[in-house]
């Protein structure tokens, strides 16, 4: 049996041609004997808040920025070099603080 997807005005698929998203609006899954549950669609390292709530359980899926690329090491020192350093107190102040008196 061949179907055929029809594509709106725009070359989407119609919502009702989507149903792969809606498979299983409700499932059950069954944790292990280490209390691990397996989510579909979930991907290794995705990080879920867990929130009780009157009916069970609620996962939360909690997005995080990517992190920034390392820096090379000519670049760490070119900032280093182009770092101004003001220290936010005399070194009288600092040695009054550290002192014995």
């Amino acid at each position: 049996m061949a179907i055929s997807a029809r594509l709106t005005s725009d070359g989407r698929s119609p919502p009702c041609a989507r149903t792969h998203l809606w498979d299983n609006p409700t499932i059950t899954v069954t944790a292990d004997a280490k209390k691990r549950v397996v989510l579909p669609g979930a991907a290794p390292g995705d990080v879920f808040t867990c929130e009780k709530i009157s009916q069970g359980m609620l996962l939360r899926r909690v997005y995080r920025q990517k992190a920034k690329e390392k820096m090379t090491k000519k670049q760490v020192l070119a900032a280093i070099r182009r770092w101004k350093y003001i220290p936010a107190m005399s070194w009288e102040e600092l040695r009054k603080l550290t002192r014995d008196p």
